[in-house]
């Protein structure tokens, strides 16, 4: 890392934020269920002076810190999610290797909640530096329903504040490196259930029922138009079907068929119309073969959309404080992250810290991803620097 940063973090708070990290990595909780991590970073915060801590969505937590400078008070907050994925670690070369059997930190969230955790006690300690106010965010279930940023939005966590910032390890770009980009950077991501509904008969005498399995297998074909005909190509749209679950015998046919998938897009303005198409031709295609069909459609986080003037704002940070190579801005993801949440509520910025390196090549969501201790502290000094710089601008 470039070493022309600000210095915001003492090292009595580079060792508390790495130890989190090490024992959040080393006792992951899956999403809803981060008893142990919610309190490990409550006593970290009470330890350092932090008070007014407050619970939400049952195992997260905010906390508020005042500035006492004088000066126009913007209030800004910044998220970590702290929950872990299903998945079994395979680095034995890791000396904080999660101790969890089929859990670990798969996507970073050990990193995202330490480096909020940091932010959280630079700004309580230079609290005479700045006017307003700024709020951590340590939020659970990013991973699974139901989510925490879902709960963010519904009970009205953000009213009164300015900006959101939101952040995310990337293996896509190199140690040391950040990216952001104007727009949309994520896509909604939506879930449906269908049922189709036939009639049962005997395998030998096909004309006497309704095949489910038959309209199912042409729903999968004909929903596939929706996106390949009638969403523009920068849009982004996906209808995955993942699972199918119908029959109960090889000479019966089937009179019921359920399904469940998703349906993601970038655009805001055509996530409402791709949900009535999949509905459109659900009960078209039952129709069709004489069946019936019942969508049910569950809307989901929206798209993380980042703010113009704060991506530009983020960049000249970048430049001045970590290097003109060190920005990149060509990312985005083809996935979904409830900070859509956030940044439906207020103006945000959702970036990214580059974690490739020898050793760290590897992918989110995969046994083997990892990254190095060494972004932590780096990044948290540039996110306090740049809510810093809005603060006092």
């Amino acid at each position: 890392m470039n070493s022309r940063s600000n210095t915001f973090i003492s090292d009595a708070e580079r060792d508390a934020v790495i130890e989190l990290r090490h024992a959040m990595h080393r006792e992951p909780e899956l999403s809803n269920a981060e008893w142990k991590t919610q309190e490990r970073i409550r006593s970290v915060l009470e330890r350092f002076g932090l008070r007014g801590i407050k619970v939400f969505h049952n195992t997260g937590l905010y906390v508020d810190i005042e500035g006492t400078a004088s000066g126009p008070k913007r209030s800004i907050a910044v998220r970590g999610d702290i929950d872990a994925l299903p998945i079994k670690e395979a680095r034995d070369d890791l000396p904080y290797q999660s101790q969890i059997n089929g859990v670990m930190h798969a996507c970073g969230h050990d990193m995202h909640g330490s480096i909020a955790l940091g932010t959280a006690l630079a700004f309580h300690r230079m609290r005479d530096n700045f006017a307003g106010r700024v709020r951590v965010f340590f939020q659970p279930a990013e991973e699974a329903e139901p989510l925490g940023g879902q709960t963010v939005a519904d009970e009205r966590l953000l009213e009164g504040f300015d900006r959101a910032v939101g952040f995310h390890v990337s293996p896509e770009i190199p140690a040391g490196k950040f990216g952001a980009r104007e727009g949309a950077v994520s896509k909604s991501a939506d879930q449906f259930t269908l049922t189709i509904s036939g009639k049962m008969a005997h395998g030998a005498a096909p004309h006497k029922g309704i095949d489910a399995i038959s309209i199912a297998a042409a729903f999968v074909n004909e929903v596939q138009k929706v996106v390949s005909r009638e969403m523009p190509a920068d849009d982004g749209a996906v209808i995955t079907v993942g699972t199918i679950h119908g029959g109960t015998a090889a000479n019966i046919i089937c009179p019921s068929v359920v399904m469940k998938g998703t349906i993601r897009t970038r655009s805001p303005d055509r996530r409402a119309l791709l949900s009535q198409r999949v509905r459109e031709v659900a009960d078209g295609v039952a129709a069709m073969h004489r069946g019936q069909a019942d969508c049910v459609i569950r809307t989901g986080e929206p798209p993380v959309i980042n703010d113009s003037d704060m991506v530009k704002r983020f960049r000249q940070i970048v430049h001045e404080s970590v290097g003109r190579d060190a920005f990149n801005d060509r990312k985005e993801i083809a996935g979904s992250d409830d900070f859509g949440f956030y940044s439906a509520c207020v103006p945000s910025i959702y970036f990214w810290f580059g974690s490739r390196a020898p050793g760290n090549e590897s992918h989110v969501h995969t046994p083997t991803f990892g990254a190095s201790d060494d972004l932590i502290i780096p990044t948290t000094e540039l996110t306090v620097r740049y809510l810093l710089d809005f603060l006092n601008s």
